[in-house]
């Protein structure tokens, strides 16, 4: 029998079929005279999903690691001094490419399960009275840990010493999933990937940038090639691109800014808000733990989830998907057997959240963990019916 896989991780995620038949299309001549007509709309609207008015969106055929590098060998130089801290697998990834990449990381190692120490940032941001600081990095969501830090709190404090560094962000796996202002918090480089919240395959790595950040890249020295932003501006410029785009993404991605749109950004984040809440009431009622140390840190796209001692977490994945045909995200680095995490993120709704407990319950009963059959299922269905309850009241 022919089965289908349940895909729950927090990226790729799930493609509305809609998307998937925008990109199901023939071949099309990427320097066709009408090609602009569709590029220059489609990066404008780029910019609603990012909350800018004054930046610009650069579309890359990379994944969203692609993007980082751009943001980086754009705008900073060989031996520039950079804050950032460390508190999952992606934090780390981020220190480890500027490192290699020749800056001079001051990194704050943070424990696992909380976010980006902002405390910590204003003491070094207040003592760094001649500015060498070139540049202070947030990873908005730790997808390996479930963890969402305030980037706004971030801003405030580079505003309270009046520092002039550039606040780089990777909202991977939360732009076009939870709230994110690039203009209002202040936001010089924010990195997105197409595979998240966006709906798509994987492909796209998507880079938004201020006019400060821009100005900084006619200045910084470091060695670019592939991820020229001048070379790419020129292009987009006309409507065109420096080399062969992924024309069928971009067609998709039409498609999914259109959906977006249509359900409206501030209804999307209410949405991925109240299917994480369900998430979470069924996770407390399995009598378990989240790997978040607190409820300021929850991620509303991902929950990873702590399995007792004495139990690997790797024996639920795998029992979920091959017996269940549940794909479930594993414990990296650090939390490797110690968690199971749920994507919810994208094109998720009150169902398939009931769907991914229901299957995680089957799985960890199956390898023996305590957890009562149903109870999961039903604190979430408790939850979501009190908040259709709570909708139709408002309405009436």
């Amino acid at each position: 029998m022919t089965r289908t896989t349940h895909l729950f991780i927090p990226g790729p995620t799930n493609m509305p079929d809609v998307v998937r038949r925008a990109i199901d299309l023939p071949m099309e001549d990427m320097r066709a005279p009408d090609f602009p007509d569709f590029v220059r709309p489609l990066l404008e609207d780029l910019k609603a999903v990012f909350k800018t008015t004054t930046g610009e969106v650069f579309v890359f055929p990379s994944s969203g690691t692609g993007a980082w590098e751009a943001a980086v060998t754009n705008t900073l130089s060989v031996g520039d001094k950079v804050l950032m801290s460390r508190f999952g697998q992606f934090s780390h990834l981020w220190v480890d490419m500027c490192e290699r990449l020749g800056l001079d990381v001051d990194v704050i190692d943070v424990p696992w399960g909380e976010g980006v120490p902002v405390a910590d940032y204003a003491r070094k941001l207040e003592a760094d009275r001649t500015h060498q600081i070139k540049a202070v990095f947030v990873c908005h969501n730790e997808t390996a840990t479930g963890v969402c830090s305030d980037v706004a709190a971030v801003r405030r404090a580079l505003d309270a010493v009046d520092h002039p560094a550039l606040l780089f962000v990777d909202g991977v796996s939360s732009i076009a999933s939870v709230e994110f202002r690039m203009d209002e918090w202040g936001v010089d480089l924010a990195v997105t990937g197409s595979q998240k919240g966006l709906m798509l395959p994987a492909g796209l790595g998507i880079l938004a940038v201020s006019p400060k950040a821009f100005e900084k890249s006619v200045s910084g020295t470091m060695n670019r090639c592939y991820f020229d932003l001048g070379m790419m501006r020129t292009a987009n410029a006309q409507g065109y691109f420096p080399y062969t785009p992924a024309t069928t993404l971009l067609r998709g991605l039409r498609c999914s800014l259109d959906l977006l749109s249509s359900e409206g950004l501030g209804n999307v984040f209410a949405r991925h808000n109240r299917i994480a809440q369900g998430v979470r009431q069924g996770i407390d009622a399995w009598g378990l733990r989240l790997c978040a140390a607190e409820p300021k840190w929850h991620s509303d796209t991902v929950s990873a989830i702590c399995v007792p001692d004495g139990f690997d977490a790797n024996d639920v994945i795998q029992r979920a998907y091959h017996r269940y045909g549940l794909s479930l995200g594993a414990g990296l680095s650090k939390v490797a057997g110690r968690v199971f995490r749920i994507g919810h993120l994208g094109q998720v709704s009150e169902i398939m959240a009931l769907s991914a407990l229901a299957g995680a319950e089957l799985a960890m009963f199956d390898v023996g963990l305590p957890v009562e059959p149903g109870s999961g299922v039903a604190a979430a269905q408790r939850y979501f019916g009190a908040s259709v309850r709570e909708e139709l009241a408002i309405a009436v």
